[in-house]
């Protein structure tokens, strides 16, 4: 989820409290008698696979939901009025990475749409750095905190200092699940839920696939929230017999820009065209990834075709649009994510209980970016208002 190569390490060390889910995965035809399709599609002998329909079904279906520009606003459109006079503090992980900064936008937006003020400290995405944030903002006696991006367990002692001060606190992907947080006590967190992010990643090969594909997963098992949803993602794979999990490379992010490529170029000696498609949990496997593939002349635009189960940072886009060995990815509305927060705290000013949205999964492809480097839904700005408004 953290795009910046030189945030990434010290931000994903951070985002560490999640589910230890175990799952298993399956296995799919024998590789022997795979060859390859013009489109790259692996197929027993060059002929169509038995496949899954059910679950292939399934796929396409959910995949052409979430590949959707077109949706109307499904978040909240009733809400206390504007409480009027607040301030915000938006401590952040650092305003080097793109998710981070893209949130603070939206916070921006919609503090200056409810008539708020905002301050932004950046913790430069240091631990160091985020705990003189985080006591420099509860210094200043805020309305509210934003924790935006990082584990609020790294400053336990500024978190309970501003539940003493009475200062509510909301999250951004500060844990892994959305909604109220108990501990550490959280009015809500903002964030997709990642078994819609793993699920809908695992669906898209499916569907790209007919139900017949070789993956390698690339993931970092030293991240508990990574290693969930790694084994997510396999388990949806593992729904369709037709779908062969290859290779489950455990890269840790800290080492990825120099194992990326070597272990790209040993999985295209092993498996060659029996590999078409790759599910990373960050985009960033792919920025790495990249070089290697280029070396190998292997065409842009895939095989393999590969999706960023990840938050959908500008150079992904990019990547995608120019059709340079990265087919789709999995972006969080990250200004959008910014309004709700806005809102969130509304609520809590106003006594009321958090709202309960989730954004959807959105899977965005050269064919539904528009051209754009981010995911900005329609809609949410004038709900949001309207609310504020009474």
């Amino acid at each position: 989820m953290y795009p910046n190569r030189k945030t990434t390490v010290a931000a994903v060390a951070l985002w560490t409290a999640a589910l230890g889910l175990l799952a298993g995965c399956g296995s799919g035809p024998p590789e022997s008698n795979a060859t390859a399709t013009a489109s790259g599609r692996a197929t027993a002998s060059g002929q169509p696979a038995d496949g899954c329909p059910e679950a292939l079904q399934k796929a396409k279906a959910a995949v052409r939901a979430a590949e959707r520009t077109d949706t109307a606003w499904t978040g909240p459109r009733s809400g206390p009025e504007a409480v009027p006079g607040k301030t915000l503090v938006y401590v952040a992980q650092t305003m080097t990475n793109p998710g981070v900064a893209g949130v603070a936008k939206g916070v921006r937006e919609a503090a200056e749409a409810i008539g708020w003020n905002v301050r932004i400290i950046d913790g430069e995405g240091t631990p160091a750095g985020i705990q003189a944030a985080f006591s420099q903002a509860v210094t200043l006696k805020p309305s509210g905190i934003v924790i935006g991006g990082f584990d609020p367990r790294l400053t336990a002692q500024q978190v309970a200092r501003a539940e003493e001060a009475g200062i509510p606190l909301i999250g951004w992907h500060a844990v892994s699940s959305p909604g109220p947080s108990t501990s550490p006590k959280l009015f809500t967190n903002i964030t997709t839920k990642v078994e819609d992010v793993a699920g809908i990643s695992a669906d898209w090969v499916i569907a790209r696939s007919d139900g017949d594909a070789g993956v390698v997963v690339f993931t970092d098992d030293s991240i508990p929230f990574a290693r969930n949803k790694a084994e997510l993602i396999k388990r949806q794979l593992a729904t369709c017999p037709g779908v062969k999990l290859l290779a489950y490379e455990n890269i840790p992010i800290p080492d990825a820009s120099q194992r990326t490529p070597q272990e790209i170029s040993s999985l295209l000696s092993r498996f060659a065209k029996k590999w078409t498609h790759s599910v990373a949990i960050n985009d960033l496997y792919f920025a790495d990834a990249a070089p290697a593939f280029r070396s190998a002349g292997k065409p842009g635009a895939g095989p393999p075709f590969n999706i960023g189960a990840g938050d959908g940072d500008p150079s992904a886009f990019q990547r995608i649009n120019g059709g340079q060995h990265q087919a789709a990815t999995v972006p969080e509305p990250l200004t959008q994510q910014g309004w709700q927060i806005v809102d969130e705290f509304n609520r809590a000013f106003a006594g009321s209980p958090p709202s309960g949205y989730v954004a959807p999964v959105h899977v965005v492809t050269a064919d539904n970016s528009g051209g754009g480097t981010s995911w900005d839904p329609e809609g949410y700005r004038e709900a949001y208002e309207q609310i504020w408004r009474g």
